[in-house]
């Protein structure tokens, strides 16, 4: 019995340890540790294109607590409603169509950089979810400014 708690701690230690090499490789970058799903070139070459662009996509959580806000004063103003709908639409529209283009453009370079059958699967949602981070929060960290595309 002492022995298969023994081999728990030692097992949950060995996870602790591994987790926090991943913790810390998603701040840093460090592919050797980084999870599967962020791990490889194509995926480190999508990471720096998204963290090269500024997207409408970034913005619209703080635009969204904005209109949460507003509809909190819309009651007095029934027309605001009217603006704020207006508004969230238009700017999940704008979203949609911005991140439209970047992956079009995106998946054009991967093609030209990697070949059509080095594309692995879900590279698409990977980009786009990227893309709707805000620029701080986005896990592994961006490792180059904006402005500075990948070759």
């Amino acid at each position: 019995m002492t022995d298969r708690k023994a081999a728990r701690d030692v097992d949950r230690a060995k996870r602790r340890q591994q987790q926090a090499l991943q913790r810390q490789a998603l701040v840093t970058g460090d592919e050797r540790h980084l999870p599967a799903r962020d791990r490889g070139p194509v995926r480190r070459y999508v990471r720096d294109y998204v963290d090269a662009r500024r997207s409408v996509g970034e913005f619209m959580l703080p635009v969204m607590l904005l209109v949460l806000a507003l509809t909190f004063v819309a009651p007095r103003f029934p027309a605001a409603y009217t603006l704020i709908f207006a508004a969230v639409y238009g700017l999940v529209g704008l979203a949609a169509l911005d991140l439209f283009l970047m992956w079009r453009k995106l998946k054009g370079q991967l093609v030209a950089k990697f070949g059509a059958g080095q594309i692995p699967r879900g590279l698409t949602m990977y980009a786009v979810m990227r893309a709707f981070q805000m620029r701080r929060t986005r896990m592994p960290r961006p490792q180059n400014k904006r402005g500075a595309y990948p070759s």
